[in-house]
């Protein structure tokens, strides 16, 4: 069925409709043509400064870094990343030394020296001691072995020396931890062949007894710490018996001991701390066998009278010993007399040390009197012990006639002032004394007057200590003064000494 013909005014308002609709079509079409072009514009430059990538080649796909594209990629993930993925032959037999080290050590010794660093440096330091003891010198190597097992290394103490430092310090370690009667000595023995040729000096901080477990009886668990627990806490116990290790030490000139346990916590008794007359014995046989022994120091182990004396009879006639060290024990005056008589034989010692012990007046006279005798001694040390005035003024009257003595320490000693008058004319005479120390003495203020007096006659003192002594503050001052220009003599004397010719 035809449609009805348009009136006029239809016919025009479908013309305009249609006009509107194809200039919207051609807007559309003009602005996705220009965004083609726009596109095509910039995939052309971007190729243009890029230049023509190759397309990847079929074998690409198995080696992503033969891709140029991919190989940037690589390297910025990657900075260690190379092309030369092989290593070199060289490393490679380097490489298999030091992770075979062990089972052949005596190649090390036939590479070169370049190569031979190389191993060294990156060899493990867990390394059998029988494997390294005697091929690696290299002080290096023996640094990192140290600093692996301790976390304070002190070389200097050493010589400067790592090797040494490791042996005497691994010998330590193994003797501190030895229990008697329980340890197996297989350790020990290797070791101690292994680091005999290395070691001058043992410094052994505890010793541990044998675990004896005594019987408990019903009412133990009720028992108090009451005033006799400090001896009667178990029977004596003896300790490590250095018979068989010190002899082997054939370069030992130092021997450090102190009889005790540290760190034991809860599981203190007295008998740890118990030196016992066989560890006298036994130690005074080791000490008198080791005739290049220079340096003995036994301290804090309760060494009383009986123990020191037969310590002194095993070394009565020791031609080596410079210093001896038997501070902080239990030596009284009877202990005293056999020290002053080892001072008084043919003994070379220069160092004494027996200071916070139990020396009396008696002690104190036997001792002035061997050094009224004695020709080698220049450092004694007797503070913290109890000689009082008629100990002090026996020592004084000693340096009078002394003329090797060169530094003493009276410290703490119940000192007053006449001892103070004695000891001004010693200054006075004394030409040999250089330091003399009096702190914690009541001197009061005439002592200290006496002593400023005989010093303003002295040249020679450089160091007085008068702390805690009472003196005076201004007889301390005047005092202090005449040391400083004592001082400073003594320093344009070691000067001139210095710049005279030979």
């Amino acid at each position: 069925m035809s449609e009805p013909p348009l009136t006029e005014t239809q016919r025009q308002d479908k013309e305009k409709s249609g006009v509107s609709q194809n200039g919207g079509k051609d807007a559309t079409d003009q602005k996705a043509g220009s965004r083609s072009g726009s596109i095509k514009s910039q995939k052309s430059n971007r190729s243009g400064l890029l230049g023509d990538v190759p397309p990847p080649a079929d074998g690409f796909n198995d080696n992503p870094a033969a891709d140029l594209r991919n190989m940037r990629k690589i390297i910025a993930e990657d900075p260690e990343w190379s092309l030369a993925t092989v290593p070199l032959l060289v490393d490679l037999v380097l490489q298999h030394i030091i992770e075979n080290c062990e089972n052949n050590s005596v190649i090390i010794n036939d590479l070169l020296p370049k190569h031979k660093t190389k191993v060294l440096e990156k060899i493990s330091t867990n390394i059998p001691l029988k494997v390294t003891a005697n091929l690696i010198d290299d002080e290096d190597y023996w640094q990192r072995c140290c600093k692996a097992n301790w976390e304070t290394c002190d070389v200097s103490v050493y010589g400067d020396s790592w090797k040494r430092m490791f042996f005497e310090k691994n010998l330590e370690r193994i003797i501190e931890h030895f229990v008697p009667e329980s340890t197996d000595p297989t350790e020990l023995n290797e070791t101690l062949q292994l680091s005999a040729n290395y070691i001058k000096r043992l410094d052994i901080r505890q010793l541990l007894p044998p675990v004896k477990e005594a019987p408990k009886g019903p009412h133990d668990d009720d028992l108090s710490d009451g005033a006799d627990s400090d001896t009667s806490d178990g029977p004596e116990i003896d300790h490590f018996d250095f018979g068989p290790v010190l002899p082997k030490l054939s370069f030992i000139q130092e021997f450090h001991v102190t009889y005790g346990v540290r760190d034991c916590g809860m599981n203190f008794e007295w008998n740890l701390f118990q030196f016992t007359a066989r560890d006298c014995l036994l130690l005074a046989k080791c000490i008198a066998s080791l005739k290049h022994l220079k340096l003995f120091h036994l301290h804090r182990s309760k060494v009383d009278d009986d123990k020191v004396r037969v310590l002194i009879s095993h070394i009565l006639d020791h031609p080596g010993l410079v210093e001896v060290d038997l501070s902080h024990n239990l030596i009284s005056d009877r202990g005293a007399r056999a020290i002053g008589k080892f001072l008084n034989n043919h003994s070379q010692l220069t160092k004494l040390n027996v200071c916070d012990n139990h020396i009396r007046a008696a002690g104190a006279q036997a001792i002035a009197h061997a050094l009224t005798k004695n020709t080698t001694l220049t450092k004694l040390d007797l503070r913290l012990n109890r000689l009082g005035d008629e100990g002090g003024q026996a020592i004084c009257r000693a340096l009078l006639k002394n003329s090797i003595l060169t530094e003493i320490n009276l410290g703490s000693n119940d000192l007053t002032e006449p001892t103070a008058a004695i000891l001004s004319q010693v200054v006075i005479q004394n030409s040999t004394l250089r330091i003399i120390d009096l702190s914690c003495n009541r001197l009061g203020p005439d002592g200290g007057k006496q002593l400023q007096e005989g010093m303003e006659e002295n040249e020679f003192i450089t160091n007085m200590d008068l702390r805690l002594t009472e003196c005076g503050k201004e007889a301390e001052y005047c005092i202090n003064q005449i040391l400083d220009i004592n001082r400073e003599k003594e320093r344009q004397n070691n000067l001139n000494a210095l710049n005279s010719p030979k």
